[in-house]
């Protein structure tokens, strides 16, 4: 079993779960059970299923897992390019949250081509 509190791939997803979070606090109300509910277990899916993955007996299980953390991590990019075209998140923080996010997927496929 690997400790996944070590890995950056993770500690970039809580990272990244943080800055959901708080950038949705400031998203209208009637949104809390619409796209701020979406959009933060989308970002809670991304690091939950790398600490899941790392704990299975073999790397292709945590490939699979790493593939369900990639998909949320897209599902979690549409988010915030609708969040931003509804002009609930300015153009700074849109290119920001944008830029983690991108930076996250790369780190899962890199992770998915070493497990390989």
């Amino acid at each position: 079993m690997k400790d996944f509190k070590h890995l950056k791939i993770w500690q970039k997803g809580i990272n990244l779960v943080v800055d959901i979070y708080k950038t949705s606090q400031n998203f209208p109300s009637e949104e809390l059970y619409g796209l701020t509910s979406q959009m933060r277990r989308s970002a809670v899916s991304i690091p939950s299923n790398i600490a899941e993955g790392s704990g299975r007996n073999s790397d292709k299980d945590f490939s699979r897992f790493l593939d369900i953390s990639l998909g949320s991590s897209f599902e979690l990019e549409t988010q915030i390019i609708i969040a931003h075209k509804l002009s609930f998140i300015n153009d700074e923080k849109f290119n920001e949250l944008t830029h983690d996010v991108q930076e996250e997927q790369k780190m899962i496929t890199g992770l998915q081509k070493s497990l390989k």
